[in-house]
Formats: C-alpha cells, structure tokens, sequence
C-alpha cells in the first residue's frame, strides 16, 4: 500500500527539513511518497527540500490557497491514502504514519483520522493549553463533530476525488470536508498516537492574522454562527483566568502573564475582527492572511515507544 505524504510550506526553511527526515523513519506496511506543495518559497525551502526524495509541486502565488494548495498537492499523489502535515511539524515517533493511518485500514466508513499535537519550548504558554485541549491523550475510533486539523491528518483519496477541498474558503478547509464527509455517513477518528510536535513561532500580528481568516471561513462554514463583542470579553476573560491559574500552579505566573494576555488578545480580537469582515474584502486581504511579512505544559504522553531524535536536522537549516 501507498501512502502519500502531502507537505505545504512557504518559507519553511528553519522547520521543513526535520519533517521530511522523521517521515523517512517510519516504519510500517507502506511505501510512502513526499509531495511537497511550495507557494513561492524564497528562503532556503527548496534547497532544503531538495536533499530528500520528494516530489515538488510548485503553485503561484496569484492561485493560492489553502484548499487549493491541497488540491494540487492530492491530484499529484498517487497514494490510496493521502496524509497531510504542516512544514513547521515533526513526528514524535517512528510509528507516527503507521498509527495515523490505522484507523484508516480498520473501519473504511472512517473518512479521516487526525493526530496529537504538541508544542515545543518555543510554543505560547496560551497555545500548550489550545493543544492540550483540542488534542486529548485518549484516542476517539468514531467523532460526531467534524473537528479536526490537517496539520497532522490522512484521508481516502477515493473520497478527496468525490469533494476535492473547498478552494474559496480562508481556511478551515480540513473542518469543511470533514462536514461535508459526516453528512454522507462517514466518520472522523482521533488517534492520539500519531503524534506530531507543531513549532508556531507567529508574531502577535500573525496569530491575529490566522484567528481572523479562520473566523470568516467558519462564517462561510457555519453561516448562523455569530460572535459578539461580549463574546469577545467573555471569552478573552475566561481564557486569561484558566491560562494564569494554570500558570500559577505550575509556579510560572509571572513568568508567562505578559504572553498570555497577548496571546488570548490576539487570538480574540482576530476572530472578532473576522466575524465582521465583509466578504467582499477578503481577496484584499490575501496578501496579510497568506504571505505575512517573514517571520499550561501539556501533559506527558503516556506511550511507551521511544522517542524519535533529530540531531542534524535542527535550526538553523535541517540536516
């Protein structure tokens, strides 16, 4: 059996190269193909990328986006089953593809599987908790909602042919497919083993830049869906309280409060920001959602696996 990686990246230079080393370590019944969907890198990226097995997949930046990138990225796989993951993550372990994949192979009514995600000493204090939440150590076999995020997750390309991703939308596009495949009766699986590390290092602006795309693609999604300014308070308010609580039990308050204020402010305030930006306005924006000017601790996993190293494919460059 094949299973196609498929990697989009745009200036991923510093990240990229210690994805595609740890996908050339895992084990399992599969043969895996890299296809690596680049929307104008000007840094190292290419290069990088270069050093390994791969096929490259060029989309301009005039066409980009996320559904698209996707699109092309799936049309140039030839795996039975496509696997997605961001250029900035990396696999914990060498059964990462083998674990994502499974409930893939034992239940063909699963459309898509989704993985653990987890920062790294760099990730916001606010976004360990994010992780720790959307991501549970406990797997789930079958979801009724269509969360999920392709940062780290695989899919039948049989169903991809029937509903390629939704090219229009800001991004979501991994929580729109998974809605349109639960209303044809499939299901959606978490797998807490197939876990990856996400290294984020986003400014404020960005972090605001992505909370606003993705509210306006979640009004595309979801059109009954409204968020307030009292929304905007209440949950800025809610999540400053339980990222300090957990910061002082953790003995790290003042530590982490500045980061934690900016953080929730960014991540509030930008999806305020895209509830109430006008369609129309989106195209204006492609250029700050898509090509930004450059550049609690979650618990411990309870896999007994070891982990994998990557001495030679860290910073400044991979390997």
């Amino acid at each position: 059996m094949r299973v196609s990686v498929i990697v989009r990246c745009c200036n991923e230079e510093r990240d990229i190269g210690r994805l595609l080393a740890g996908i050339l370590r895992q084990r399992g019944d599969f043969e895996p193909e890299i296809v690596v969907v680049d929307s104008g890198s000007t840094d190292r990226t290419l290069e990088v990328v270069g050093r390994y097995p791969t096929k490259v997949v060029h989309i301009p930046q005039a066409a980009f986006s996320f559904g698209r990138s996707l699109n092309w990225g799936c049309a140039a796989a030839t795996g039975e089953i496509l696997a997605i993951a961001s250029a900035h993550v990396y696999p914990v372990y060498d059964d990462w593809l083998q674990q994502l994949v499974t409930p893939l192979l034992a239940n063909p009514q699963i459309a898509l599987v989704y993985g653990k995600q987890r920062g790294d000493k760099d990730t916001q204090f606010s976004e360990h908790r994010i992780f720790a939440r959307w991501f549970p150590e406990v797997s789930t076999p079958w979801q009724t909602h269509p969360f999920c995020n392709n940062a780290n997750a695989a899919l039948r390309r049989s169903l991809w042919a029937q509903l390629p991703y939704d090219e229009t939308l800001t991004g979501l596009e991994d929580l729109a497919w998974a809605k349109a495949v639960l209303a044809l009766g499939y299901g959606v699986a978490y797998q807490a083993e197939a876990e990856v590390v996400h290294r984020h290092r986003e400014t404020w602006g960005r972090i605001f830049n992505r909370y606003r795309r993705e509210a306006i693609a979640l009004q595309q999604i979801f059109p009954a869906t409204r968020f307030s300014a009292w929304d905007l308070m209440r949950l800025w308010s809610a999540n400053v309280a339980g990222d300090s609580l957990s910061a002082l039990n953790q003995g790290q308050l003042w530590a982490k409060v500045s980061s934690i204020l900016s953080f929730r402010a960014a991540q509030f305030w930008g999806t305020y920001r895209g509830f109430h930006t006008a369609s129309a306005a989106v195209e204006d924006l492609r250029q700050i959602f898509y090509y930004p000017a450059p550049w609690q601790a979650p618990p411990p996993s309870r896999r007994q696996a070891v982990p994998l190293t990557y001495e030679g494919q860290g910073e400044p460059h991979g390997p």
